[in-house]
């Protein structure tokens, strides 16, 4: 019989608290995991007598790739650990996948004083960790991760062998759908394909008309924010039946935006020629000749048009830095509070701190740029200046101390002076010491 640790008694005035959480790797319109989890979910809270008062739900997330403390909807419940006593998956497979994953999430309960509670549906008792949980059981929760483990690796395995076939073939495999198209039946009635979607293939074509014209691609992404045209990922999870959005760069977006960079990818991808596509590549068969996925929305002579005007725009462009700038997260545009980024100038030997609105898909009213060697120079003195003994300043060091950079946007105009060095009425400088200990 299998060793089962009991919750610790709850105060008799109430009964535990518990979250439930769902996680699902893929979710389709005909899925019916979520509520087979939330059913096994309630069974678990029952027969321990958890009363359940809210749901994490992390659908279209991967345990393989994910912890939990990774995750957009859990990882915030598990910096809430004072609301409940107890966590509640259908199975271990729901929380991990990943013996390191299991590792780090009991030793969390411990810290937290948090019960993990896993369903078990071929046995009639859910798995219960308590915080004192001794070593059986412990050890037990390890095989039942390492398992999860071996089976993620398989089905990975699986997968990559089925997509390389598809691929092969020339079938949609499942996926982000490249923008333009749409999921159709093959033609030989297996499987899938695409085809141009009505609904986006003509903005592909606005866009290539708008390079082709010597609209710049921020001028484009503009124009399609202002329109109101959702992006790949969000056309992606419209079709999905999904909510758009998600989070990027620790922040949550109702929508996502279009950008420059947004705009190269779809340009740049050999499947506007119908080409299947890895790893931005055309898949090749074995005559070298390129295996087609969909009908074309650009012909071969369009394409690589398309692509020498892109190129036309990028030339002269200097290698990317391979050392970090001194003020990436330390500088500051005043016009919109966004960070500055470093930018090369054509032949010049310096570089400039410039405002990156645009390129973040938003609108600056005063973007700021300045300098860089000036900017690095001013903030280093400043920083000596409130730390004498201070050694070789990096910005590791600025970062630590809580050291932030604004800068104002200039004026336009002005005689050989301006060449000096900053006008130091543009900036601010602050400083929030070390973190305290």
């Amino acid at each position: 019989m299998s060793e089962r640790s009991p919750l610790p008694i709850p105060p008799p005035s109430r009964s535990a608290r518990a979250l439930g959480v769902v996680r699902l790797s893929n979710v389709t319109g005909v899925t019916t995991s979520p509520g087979r989890q939330r059913a096994a979910i309630q069974s678990c809270a029952e027969h321990l007598g958890l009363t359940l008062i809210a749901e994490a739900a992390d659908l279209g997330v991967s345990a393989h790739k994910s912890s939990p403390f990774e995750r957009p909807s859990l990882a915030p419940w598990l910096h809430r650990s004072a609301e409940y006593e107890a966590i509640v998956w259908a199975h271990v497979d729901r929380a991990v996948r990943s013996v390191v994953h299991m590792s780090q999430l009991i030793e969390w309960g411990q810290q937290q004083q948090i019960t993990l509670v896993f369903g078990l549906p071929e046995t009639a008792h859910p798995l219960v960790v308590p915080p004192q949980a001794g070593s059986n059981v412990i050890l037990r929760c390890m095989g039942l991760a390492y398992a999860a483990e071996q089976e993620a690796r398989t089905i990975s395995v699986r997968l990559t062998s089925a997509h390389e076939a598809l691929r092969a073939t020339g079938r949609y495999g499942g996926g982000l759908i490249p923008f333009g198209y749409k999921k159709a039946p093959h033609p030989s009635g297996v499987g899938w394909c695409l085809a141009p979607d009505p609904g986006t293939a003509d903005v592909v074509r606005t866009i290539v008309n708008g390079v082709r014209s010597g609209l710049s691609l921020v001028a484009l992404a503009r124009k399609l924010e202002d329109a109101g045209i959702p992006v790949p990922r969000d056309r992606h999870a419209q079709l999905q039946g999904r909510p758009t959005g998600g989070r990027r760069h620790g922040r949550h977006f109702e929508r996502f935006r279009w950008t420059a960079g947004s705009l190269s990818k779809i340009l740049r991808t050999p499947a506007l020629m119908g080409h299947r596509v890895h790893k931005g590549e055309s898949v090749r068969s074995s005559d070298g000749s390129p295996v087609l996925i969909g009908l074309p929305l650009l012909t071969e002579e369009e394409f690589h048009t398309l692509q020498g005007a892109l190129d036309a725009r990028s030339k002269g462009r200097h290698p990317r830095r391979n050392k970090t700038s001194l003020l990436i997260g330390i500088a500051h545009c005043a016009g919109c509070g966004g960070r500055m980024y470093f930018a090369t100038r054509k032949a010049y030997e310096y570089g400039d701190y410039v405002c990156r609105a645009s390129a973040r898909g938003t609108t600056c009213s005063a973007p700021a740029a300045i300098r860089a060697s000036w900017l690095d120079e001013y903030t280093t003195d400043s920083y000596r200046k409130a730390y004498p003994a201070a050694g070789e300043v990096s910005r590791e060091l600025l970062l630590s101390h809580g050291v932030r950079v604004t800068v104002a946007k200039g004026r336009s105009g002005g005689g050989p002076e301006r060449l000096s060095g900053p006008d130091t009425s543009r900036l601010t400088f602050t400083i929030t010491g070390p973190p305290s200990i």
